[in-house]
């Protein structure tokens, strides 16, 4: 899979604005964490690009860039978590998950059930 790798605020913007076009996917890892890349190894063997075609997916050093992470919180009205997944769809998070509960399946029947019919 491509990962976009977050790390400067002003990608927020960015990614608030690409949101508007479809989702976006923010993978928030914890390096200091099993449970976070065991997470993310699930996601990544479960992905399955032609079921959300064309969403950009961005990955985060929570570790890293702590002051990203703060500010996703702040900007999408989430509470912290590490591993977390967030789809950000006009501007807001329409999908917060962590831990265990990240799945692909879960990401895709919420992206399947928020388009018209």
């Amino acid at each position: 899979m491509d990962w976009i790798t977050l790390k400067d605020l002003k990608q927020l913007d960015e990614i608030r604005a690409q949101s508007k076009e479809q989702p976006v996917l923010i993978y928030k890892h914890s390096s200091r964490c099993s449970i976070s890349r065991t997470a993310f190894d699930r996601l990544e063997r479960k992905w399955d690009s032609g079921a959300v075609a064309g969403m950009k997916r961005y990955f985060l050093d929570l570790i890293s860039y702590r002051e990203v992470s703060n500010q996703i919180a702040e900007q999408f009205l989430v509470e912290h978590q590490s591993p977390q997944i967030l789809v950000i769809k006009d501007g807001q998070s329409i999908l917060d998950l962590s831990h265990y509960e990240i799945d692909f399946e879960h990401i895709r029947s919420v992206l399947s059930a928020d388009q018209p019919k």
